[in-house]
């Protein structure tokens, strides 16, 4: 594509009359333009075709074709259809510049016309001319520029689902494989310790072995789950749950682990009403923050359940009595393996509080972690109270297949 800001502007001039002619080619050639007339419209079509101008100037009254046609077929051709017209005429009746218009025409001079008013209409609508064409080059790269960049982030999505899949595929398989040899040592293991005398050491020894086993398959668990919310978020569902009967669930879980670390958990008797998750998620969550307060207790130090009412939602806040976070880690404690083993006397948080904030966050929830004012940690779960229109049973439908 040439540049036209480069190029001297070349007019094109139809008119019957020779002497209107030779006077305008004479006047716009002394401008520095390229000028080249033409007596009747056919011709003028012809040659504008093949070498399309940067502006017309046009007569009406011709014989064959009149200025009127001649601009009706000049704007109903793709290469010309930009190219300002002027119309010449001796005609200076409202209606005949209306209709002017009307074919397309950008301007209107009457005959006998002035060379300066010539000039001045001539240099507006070449400069308008090159604004437009400047403005369509531009929308055009635009457009080239945001179709590249939509091809780009489409390629990018596609990899990215692409590496989310593997990502998953790669964790199950990985999950799969890891509990084969796994289920084979774990259960050597158990029978070597079956089969050791009773002793006190034996038995602390069987004691961690079952520590550790539960750890294991805890880790490969929770990776899996952390995979398949990150990949597959949109196939959870929730709906109405008993935060009473899941927070009591949570706590039984968390029992033996309480129990081992000699920290007792206390939990509110109240009933709390419904809320909005997916009871056995909303369970595994509730079970990993109550497990994270554990492990931020000394031995002998409670870890207390209460609950408020918000609006709109419920919050559960769970205390420890213990260690705090250090305040530069308060900010990334849900990040995937953010926290130390060092800050809790209880052992590594795992990937416990990430996946809390994740399930969580699943059902518009929310936790958030903060110190207490004298020692141990306050962590501040908020939950979205279910409604009727939550149930699908309540509006009149039915339960899925898959529902229980």
């Amino acid at each position: 594509m040439r540049d036209h800001s480069l190029d001297v502007a070349n007019i094109l001039i139809v008119d019957d009359d020779a002497a209107n002619l030779k006077l305008l080619e004479d006047m716009l050639r002394q401008q520095g333009y390229e000028v080249y007339s033409f007596p009747r419209g056919r011709l003028a079509l012809a040659a504008a075709e093949q070498k399309p101008p940067d502006l017309i100037l046009l007569d009406i009254n011709m014989p064959e074709m009149n200025g009127y046609e001649l601009c009706e077929r000049l704007k109903s051709t793709a290469a010309l259809s930009d190219v300002p017209v002027i119309f010449l005429s001796a005609l200076s009746e409202i209606e005949d510049k209306v209709k002017a218009f009307q074919y397309g025409a950008v301007d209107y001079l009457s005959k006998p016309f002035r060379f300066e008013e010539v000039n001045a209409r001539v240099q507006t609508h070449l400069k308008l001319h090159e604004l437009q064409r400047a403005l369509k080059l531009q929308n055009e790269r635009l457009e080239e520029a945001v179709a590249t960049r939509t091809q780009e982030l489409a390629e990018a999505s596609r990899r990215l689902t692409i590496l989310d899949r593997s990502k998953s595929d790669f964790l199950k398989l990985i999950s799969h494989e890891f509990r084969t040899p796994l289920n084979g040592i774990l259960g050597v293991g158990e029978l070597i310790l079956d089969a050791m005398p009773a002793t006190e050491e034996n038995n602390e020894l069987q004691e961690m072995f079952k520590r550790s086993r539960r750890r294991i398959l805890s880790i490969l668990e929770d990776a899996l789950l952390l995979t398949q919310i990150d990949v597959h978020s949109d196939q959870f569902r929730s709906a109405p749950v008993s935060l009473s009967t899941a927070l009591r669930r949570a706590t039984e879980g968390t029992t033996e682990f309480a129990e081992s670390k000699e920290v007792i958990v206390t939990t509110p008797s109240a009933d709390m009403g419904l809320i909005l998750a997916d009871e056995n998620l909303l369970v595994r969550a509730l079970q990993a923050l109550i497990e994270t307060a554990v492990k931020f207790s000394e031995k002998g130090g409670v870890v207390g359940l209460s609950s408020e009412v918000a609006a709109g939602s419920r919050r559960i806040i769970i205390e420890s009595q213990g260690r705090t976070v250090r305040d530069a880690a308060l900010g990334k404690f849900f990040e995937l393996f953010s926290i130390g083993e060092a800050l809790t006397p209880g052992g590594d948080l795992g990937v416990g509080p990430p996946l809390a904030y994740r399930i969580l966050s699943l059902f518009g929830g929310s936790v958030s972690i903060a110190n207490r004012d004298t020692a141990g940690i306050r962590l501040t779960i908020t939950l979205r109270n279910a409604t009727p229109n939550d149930d699908p049973l309540q509006k009149g439908g039915k339960a899925s297949e898959n529902d229980p």
